[in-house]
């Protein structure tokens, strides 16, 4: 246990800036772009447009803005509003859930190809440190502590996002802090989200699995080897079924071999591996997607055989890389 803990804080310092440093500064910059649009939108009311023609003629057009939509509702819309604003507080998290998918996909192609490329390997290999244990700390920087430092990123900017529509609406006469803090979705949301960590690394192992198995194997071009491989197996399939005039499913190839294989990383892909559709996310009442429900339908896709085969191609292939890193050097 000990050894996994300086494994682990061996990923986090050679990788900091990647798996701390840059959730950071998109969220820094995430609250100040969005929390300046949507101030300045709703703190400018509504202008007069006077348009001249090249015949004398004018035209008067009036501009709506927030201020003005938000001085004409009722007040039952807007605690409405504020409540589904509420209770989707957390979109704000996808950019960052998405920079994620790419921090990871591209740490996994670097996790074993780099310390082979600088050498580094051999002095690592000199310590009394088994090949398993360094690649489980690399999968476990992928799958728990990257994600966390995401989450902790994304739950701060989300909030901050928030606050700082509360205060634009006190701006406007509305009090909506009574009523956006005592929604349970701003607490129970990030929960969640921590909660689905071990749907996303099951789901994600193909992933993993394929990236460093190419990363310990790989000489050079690592990028194209694990792309470009994929993607021209797919294309000389087709080729051959056309030719040969075999029916092949190319949908299921696409979706379970190619997607599996390169998208896994990507927060929520299970829904596409599924066939899950929004729809099913959409509550009656209106307030956007219902969390209690995505986190409920997340779990249950490990119901069925599609996530168990593709957590056993990914130990294997993990299995794979593990033994490459043993024996594989740049000669």
């Amino acid at each position: 246990m000990k050894t996994m803990k300086w494994l682990l804080r061996r990923e986090f310092w050679e990788h900091k800036g990647a798996l701390v440093w840059a959730p950071i500064v998109v969220g820094i910059a995430m609250v100040v772009l969005l929390g300046g649009m949507f101030t300045y939108a709703a703190v400018n009311h509504a202008d007069t447009v006077i348009t001249r023609h090249a015949d004398g003629t004018s035209m008067t057009k009036s501009t709506t803005t927030i201020a003005t939509e938000l001085q004409k509702m009722q007040q039952a819309d807007k605690t409405n509003l504020v409540e589904t604003m509420s209770s989707m507080v957390m979109l704000a998290a996808v950019p960052l859930l998405l920079m994620l998918a790419v921090i990871a996909f591209f740490y996994c192609l670097g996790a074993l190809y780099e310390e082979r490329r600088d050498r580094s390997v051999l002095f690592w290999k000199s310590l009394p440190l088994s090949d398993h244990m360094t690649v489980l700390s690399k999968v476990a920087t992928i799958i728990v502590v990257a994600p966390l430092i995401t989450l902790g990123v994304a739950t701060a900017a989300s909030l901050a996002l928030l606050l700082i529509a509360c205060l634009v609406f006190a701006f406007q006469g509305i009090n909506a802090f009574g009523t956006a803090l005592s929604n349970a979705d701003v607490y129970l949301t990030p929960v969640r989200l921590v909660g689905l960590l071990p749907v996303y690394a099951l789901w994600a192992l193909p992933t993993i699995g394929w990236l460093m198995m190419v990363s310990a194997w790989a000489r050079s071009k690592v990028f194209l080897w694990a792309v470009g491989a994929p993607l021209l197996t797919a294309l000389l399939i087709k080729w051959a079924s056309w030719t040969a005039g075999i029916a092949v499913n190319m949908d299921w190839f696409m979706t379970n071999i190619i997607g599996r294989g390169l998208f896994g990383l990507v927060p929520g892909a299970w829904f596409g591996f599924e066939r899950i559709t929004p729809e099913r996310f959409v509550p009656s009442s209106g307030h956007g997607a219902e969390m209690g429900t995505i986190f409920f339908e997340s779990w249950r896709t490990l119901a069925g055989p599609n996530v168990w085969i593709g957590v056993a191609a990914g130990v294997a292939m993990l299995f794979v890389a593990t033994r490459l890193r043993r024996w594989r050097d740049e000669g």
